[in-house]
């Protein structure tokens, strides 16, 4: 059982048609707000931040490291989270939120608990949340699968989870392979069992979705049914980290300017 599945790596493409934005004004361009899947860590998105801030724009990358600390519910630490790293944007920015993995089924909690106005939503690779009502952070069949790794109720680090043929594709780098490993939380098992609440009307603005590969095809179908745009880079499911060029360049096509 895998959250992803290995997909030939495209070349990375130029930056020319992300520089191009570069000449907008500064108003009128999204201040990314790149959230990680609180299973791995940050540093998971800082080659794209890296491409975006060269390219002119802002770009905030927010720590979820800590979350799993303290009891149950988890998603209002990460809802904190991000609120207290935007602290430093003037409010009346509009702010795009881009999450990957299961830092998806947080985003209609983040928007919510936001006193900057969200323009857009990318899920990157995401997990979806319920159209309406609280959503599952897991499955009961993956459930069962972690269950049994639980030690004193706390998980081994995600990468951990898989056989090296499974985590192997995800990087070319040794050591950004070193540095995604070794930050990764042990998580509780709970954080995997809680509830996510889903306010109504939280897709309400334009959302977006980008495909890396298997088994999330399925969720970018369902993206497309929602009526989001949906595009496709090829990889793995840390593809960030493989083509951050490739990924930052999506990510301002997906992007709408205000």
């Amino acid at each position: 059982m895998s959250f992803f599945e290995a997909k030939p790596f495209c070349c990375q493409p130029r930056l020319s048609r992300l520089r191009r934005h570069e000449r907008q004004d500064r108003h009128m361009q999204p201040i990314f707000v790149l959230v990680h899947s609180p299973s791995v860590g940050p540093s998971t998105w800082h080659p794209v931040a890296e491409h975006l801030t060269t390219a002119g724009y802002q770009v905030r990358v927010p720590s979820l490291l800590h979350i799993g600390a303290g009891a149950p519910p988890f998603w209002p630490r990460i809802v904190d989270a991000v609120r207290d790293d935007l602290r430093q944007v003037p409010a009346d920015s509009p702010v795009t939120l881009v999450a990957h993995s299961n830092a998806g089924l947080c985003l209609p909690a983040i928007r919510s608990g936001l006193d900057h106005p969200v323009s857009s939503s990318i899920f990157v690779d995401a997990a979806l949340p319920a159209r309406t009502g609280p959503t599952p952070v897991a499955t009961p069949d993956l459930l069962e699968f972690l269950r049994p790794m639980a030690v004193h109720g706390r998980l081994p680090r995600w990468t951990d989870w898989w056989d090296e043929a499974d985590v192997a594709p995800m990087f070319t780098d040794p050591t950004m392979r070193q540095t995604v490993i070794e930050e990764q939380p042990t998580l509780p098992l709970s954080y995997y069992e809680q509830h996510i609440p889903v306010p109504d009307g939280w897709d309400d603005h334009p959302c977006s979705y980008l495909l890396f590969g298997p088994p999330y095809d399925d969720l970018a179908d369902q993206a497309g049914e929602r009526g989001w745009r949906v595009a496709h880079l090829p990889g793995a499911h840390l593809h960030q980290i493989i083509d951050p060029a490739g990924t930052a360049r999506h990510l301002v096509e997906l992007a709408p300017t205000t």
